[in-house]
């Protein structure tokens, strides 16, 4: 099949020619589909049920709504685990389903389930499905914002609720429909409402209830239609109008007639504008404003619907009434192309260093082209590969492409057809058609199972990625798989492409140039080898020590689950005193915004307080969400100070405003954080049980027990208890000698204070809610209210303190649920050094002084799980994986002993990168575990290279020493050409400070090393070990042709 293959390529290189453009052109095609963010997006299958429970309590909302709806989704096919949050009137629970489940598939079992759980919730709670989003939803952020002195229609000062109307009907219809757009989610301002603010003393005087308030709206606010009529052959349509179309028509609506005279609405109540009792409010540089979020559709290109979505907004201006702004202030289109110019100058800069390398060791100007072109075309080949398996270009999928491992089999096949050509043309002569095309052909035959054989082998190394499930599998399956599209793309470009390239390019006499570099690289190393192989036990004890230093070293290192991405801005959490009020936060708000805007390396601020339209976050007004954008680096005072100075810095200025708590993060790092382990934090320390005041009192012990950890950083222990609450206590006894029931009661106190919608009002498509409460002057004094008429069921009043009791207490704040189970958490992020060693302190704290009643547990959450995770599946797969790398050299070579020699170059390999990591103090991440990995298959290909053409010299007859010595020095070129190019191919991302590079950083670096160490040692080492293990008398048949092969690289 190799050779039909190979025949054909050569004989009809036309055709492949063209079939290869046809691929790039196809590349090229798909390149416009590919979908590109920033990084993979590693949400789970999630589906989120938001359910409003107005007026009721957190404890209320856990035992009437979140409770029957996490008993209804019990059993549910594919579910992992349940979470819940309930605090003051909503609920919010998160099914977690198994990542292979289709996101869509999971919300209909959901929905299904939903149904048959409405019967056990109070009447009139409808549960919603969030919108289907992931963590890397939230793409593009924006203000609507009033213009200083800018007026509307009526010529009043633009308030907030004009801001949100302009937003609700104007701005976020239009946005809907752009493509990939899911949701787009409002917060601050207040939705429009037409309020009927109720007098209590003029209901009083004409003897009129809240309840004939709320039926005269109902029964004279609607439009009817009766049907048709055919007349003179036309058919009329016949409809009774009533709706109300101005607040005028609303004022003079009859609530009653006595003694012939009619009292309208006017009379008992002020019909005005009002605005809703709003859970949420925006700031952006410490004024109140709308702002928006645009949640990008599951699965969509993060790059492509941010564009769309900030073309659309420019669009949107033009229909904005006068005075009204809209401002950009989020956009992930700029972190995306942030970290792809940082991709794509690693990639640009390490292909270059390639082809440098080629053009000096291959000593060919064609030659080196011609290797060198293996890589765009793969790389296009392998944009396909993405396209096809769903693949998006980031920081990950793309950070271990080295280029150096795309051309090894290029350069083999290059190298050995270039040394026959230049041999049958030594003397000058120009070779025939014929015999040039027969030549090129058994050049490649000879390299070509070696050579597939070394890929199979880097493949094979990759197969533990593939191994690790969840949120790692999710980062790194990218990589692994865009890696191993790329290696067969550029092997079969090798066997195709490149025989076909040679066949047409080199006509003429070929000429290979002695190389300086190789020449005096040689004569150094031929002492060196003679001396090395003299004093063998040495060499190969001290390789031993390096290696078990290295393996001491490794307790040295610290642990992290994956680099932090600098996302360039900062996410800052502001938490508040339990029960803190919106206007109160939004208050702290501008004053903690003014003093960040000081800041000269700030562009801008903007935060989020409570919970938006669609509770996506389901935060009370104590929390804040802060975003503050930074200007670029060039624009600072000090373009050297690193980020971490920065958040200090910011942290000593924000410290001193009273009333506040911080958590720095980032925009993304923390939704991340808040969607995988439903807290914000990087570690988070759960504790599990029943009784709400001993998980309390464990959390405290557990603070007070890590708050001097070294490296901690905003621990935060969550605030269950504290929310002040009004409560209205009924008294019975009263109750029944007035003959008003309790719901009776309840009814008209939540119409007087929390309002009762009658009706809609209507102006063109848009529609308003009527409300009707009382006056928020009245609403407010709490004195006053003691004395608010109670209507009784013979049409007489009672002051409400004579049926209630009115008593203000501290209840629960919010209480969390997972698996069905409370649990109240500790919250502390890690600055200064790695998650591992910093995760082993706090558990030895919390064992030595925090004791942990029966029926009560601790489970560890955040990144640090996902780290456990990963390295316990690593530390099986990977030896499996091993034990399969040495089984295919012992397929390879029949010997198992020989097999042994070349895998002992792992453990070098290893040695490089550990002592590279120690270097440049960077902890063990899964990012350095994949350079690892990437490590061991460059490390056997170049054991195999050597010991493959020391055993075909002993094969042929050589001495031991003789087959040695010369199976290096002819080896020696392709080790070395293999070694530059795998290190030079990662340079640039050792060394890169862009955006992103910290997560690619790591694995450059085990490599670089690695490759150092592995070249050295390879050169040195395993040829002492090979004679340390081999004898003279060991003789070698010609009976297996395979073996006789050498493998290139």
């Amino acid at each position: 099949m190799l050779e039909y293959l190979l025949r054909f390529s050569i004989q009809k290189s036309t055709i492949i020619m063209l079939a290869v453009l046809a691929l790039a052109g196809l590349g090229i095609w798909n390149f416009t589909k590919l979908p590109i963010d920033a990084v993979p997006d590693i949400t789970n299958v999630q589906v989120m049920i938001n359910t409003e429970a107005p007026g009721y309590t957190p404890l209320e909302v856990e035992q009437r709504v979140t409770y029957p709806l996490e008993t209804a989704l019990a059993g549910i096919p594919n579910l992992v685990s349940t979470r819940s949050v309930s605090r003051y009137g909503l609920s919010q629970v998160t099914a977690i389903f198994s990542d292979d489940t289709d996101v869509y598939f999971a919300r209909q079992l959901v929905n299904e389930r939903l149904l048959s759980a409405k019967s056990d919730l109070p009447s009139g709670l409808e549960p919603e499905l969030g919108p289907i989003a992931t963590g890397l939803g939230e793409i593009f952020m924006f203000t609507v914002d009033a213009e200083p002195d800018a007026v509307n229609d009526e010529g009043e000062a633009i308030t907030a609720t004009d801001l949100r109307t302009v937003h609700d009907w104007i701005i976020r219809p239009q946005l809907m429909q752009v493509e990939g757009v899911v949701e787009v989610n409002p917060i601050g301002g207040f939705k429009r409402e037409i309020l009927i603010a109720f007098e209590p003393k003029k209901l009083l005087s004409f003897g009129v209830t809240q309840q004939d308030v709320i039926q005269a709206i109902e029964h004279n606010n609607d439009n009817k239609g009766a049907g048709f009529i055919e007349k003179n052959g036309a058919q009329w349509l016949l409809r009774i109008p009533g709706q109300a179309k101005t607040l005028r028509d609303l004022a003079i609506i009859p609530v009653k007639t006595a003694n012939g005279s009619v009292i309208r609405l006017s009379d008992v109540a002020n019909v005005q504008e009002g605005k809703e009792l709003r859970t949420g409010a925006a700031t952006q540089n410490g004024r109140e404003v709308v702002m928006s979020t645009v949640f990008m559709l599951i699965g969509e290109n993060s790059q492509k619907v941010a564009k769309a979505v900030g073309l659309r907004l420019e669009e949107v201006k033009r229909s904005l009434p006068a005075g009204i702004t809209v401002t950009a202030v989020y956009d992930r289109t700029k972190l995306v192309e942030k970290t792809l110019d940082t991709v794509k100058t690693n990639l640009l800069e390490g292909a270059l260093l390639v082809i440098v390398v080629l053009f000096l060791l291959l000593g060919n100007m064609r030659a080196a082209l011609l290797t060198a072109a293996v890589i765009p075309f793969a790389m296009l080949m392998t944009i396909t590969g993405m396209v096809q398996t769903k693949v998006s270009a980031n920081l990950m999928s793309l950070g271990a492409l080295d280029f150096g491992l795309l051309v090894d089999g290029a350069i083999i096949i290059v190298e050995n057809c270039m040394r026959r050509l230049s041999t049958a043309s030594s003397n000058g002569r120009t070779i025939e058609l014929n015999e040039r095309l027969s030549l090129v052909f058994d050049a490649t035959k000879e390299v070509i199972r070696p050579a597939l054989f070394g890929v199979f082998i880097i493949t094979a190394v990759y197969l533990p990625i593939f191994a690790l499930t969840g949120v790692e599998g999710k980062m790194f399956h990218p990589m692994a798989i865009t890696v191993v599209i790329a290696l067969c793309c550029a092997m079969l470009l090798s066997i195709t492409f490149v025989p076909a390239a040679i066949a047409i390019l080199f006509k003429g006499p070929v000429k290979e140039k002695e190389n300086i570099i190789i020449k005096s690289s040689l004569a150094l190393y031929r002492p060196s080898l003679t001396f090395a192989l003299k004093v063998r036990w040495f060499v190969v004890i001290a390789a031993i020590g390096l290696v078990s230093m290295a393996g001491f070293s490794v307790n040295k290192l610290g642990s992290e689950f994956v680099p932090n991405l600098d996302e360039g801005d900062i996410a800052m959490h502001a938490l508040r005193i339990p029960g803190t009020s919106l206007t109160q936060a939004v208050a702290l708000q501008k004053v903690l915004e003014e003093k960040i805007t000081q800041m000269p390396e700030v562009e801008r601020v903007f935060a989020k307080i409570g919970t938006a339209d669609v509770a996506t976050d389901a935060v009370p007004p104590s929390v804040a969400d802060n975003f503050i954008i930074l200007k670029s680096r060039s624009e600072w005072p000090d373009p050297k100070k690193t980020k971490a100075q920065f958040v200090e810095e910011l942290a000593a200025v924000v410290e001193p405003i009273p009333g506040n708590r911080y958590e720095f993060l980032q925009p993304i790092q923390m939704r991340f954080n808040e969607l995988l382990a439903g807290v914000r934090a990087e570690l988070a320390i759960k504790v599990f049980g029943d009784d709400f005041e001993t998980l309390t009192e464990l959390g405290k012990n557990i603070n007070n027990a890590i708050a001097n950890v070294e490296g901690i950083a905003d621990v935060q222990v969550e605030r269950t208890t504290g929310l002040p609450m009004l409560t209205i206590n009924p008294n019975h006894e009263q109750l029944a000698r007035y003959g008003i029931s309790i719901k009776a009661l309840q009814d008209q106190l939540a119409t007087a204070l929390g309002g009762t919608i009658a009706g809609k009002f209507y102006e063109g498509d848009r529609r308003f809610d009527i409300v009707v409460r009382l006056p928020e002057d009245l609403r407010t004094d709490v004195d006053a209210l003691t004395y608010l008429p109670i209507a009784l069921s013979d049409g007489e009043y009672v002051p409400l303190q004579e049926v209630a009791d009115l008593e203000l207490i501290e209840g629960a704040n919010q209480v969390n649920r997972e698996n069905g189970k409370r649990r109240v958490v500790v919250t502390a992020n890690v600055r200064g050094r790695d998650l591992g060693s910093f995760v082993q302190d706090i558990q030895g704290a919390i064992e030595s002084s925090v004791e942990v009643p029966a029926g009560y547990w601790i489970e560890y959450g955040g990144t640090y799980q996902k780290l456990q995770s990963a390295s316990k599946r690593l530390s099986v797969v990977v030896p499996i994986t091993l034990v399969m790398i040495i089984g295919l050299l012992f397929l390879a070579l029949g010997s198992f002993k020989d097999s042994m020699i070349i895998f002992t170059g792992v453990p070098l390999a290893l040695t490089g990168g550990i002592f590279a990591l120690l270097l440049r103090d960077i902890p063990f991440s899964i990012s350095a575990a994949v350079g690892f990995i990437a490590l061991s298959g460059i490390a056997i290909l170049n054991g195999l290279v050597m010991v493959s053409f020391i055993r075909e010299l002993r094969r042929e007859g050589a001495a031991l020493d003789t087959a040695i010595i010369e199976g290096a020095l002819t080896r020696f070129r392709p080790v070395l050409t293999t070694a530059l190019v795998a290190s030079l191919g990662f340079v640039p991302m050792a060394l890169n400070t862009g955006i992103g590079s910290e997560v690619q950083r790591p694995l450059a670096t085990v490599v670089i090393g690695g490759v150092i160490s592995s070249t050295i040692l390879t050169l040195f080492v395993l040829p002492a070990l090979y004679r340390l293990l081999h004898n003279h008398k060991e003789t070698f048949t010609n009976k297996n042709t395979e073996t006789k092969e050498t493998v290139n690289v």
